[in-house]
């Protein structure tokens, strides 16, 4: 199953930069989504679909569906290390946006 898979390999990367990207494209689309249900969970909901999508490329790998030696472990890390790094960025881009926003309402300046 894991056999040669090592922790530094270039499908752990792959596997960083797609959760991450999913992340954050699926976040910012769902913070401009029409519904403030899906604006108020967008990083929730980014989180959701690109940990979906990994697992299941990880399920396809043990069936067999991909040239792969089966599911691994190590790929999952790597998802869930791109999803909380994702994370960790929108929550202080959101945190300075926000911060900017009420400095500039407390000043008098409206927003559009």
């Amino acid at each position: 199953m894991e056999n040669g898979d090592d922790w530094l390999a270039n499908d752990k990367l792959q596997h960083f930069l797609l959760c991450f990207s999913i992340t954050l494209l699926v976040s910012f689309l769902a913070s401009r989504a029409k519904y403030s249900l899906l604006r108020r969970h967008s990083i929730s909901i980014g989180c959701i679909i690109s940990l979906t999508a990994g697992a299941a490329k990880e399920f396809a790998d043990e069936l067999g569906f991909f040239k792969s030696a089966g599911a691994s472990a190590k790929d999952a890390v790597a998802d869930i290390v791109g999803v909380f790094v994702a994370v960790l960025a929108l929550s202080l881009w959101n945190s300075f946006c926000f911060r900017d926003r009420s400095a500039q309402l407390e000043q008098g300046y409206e927003m559009v």
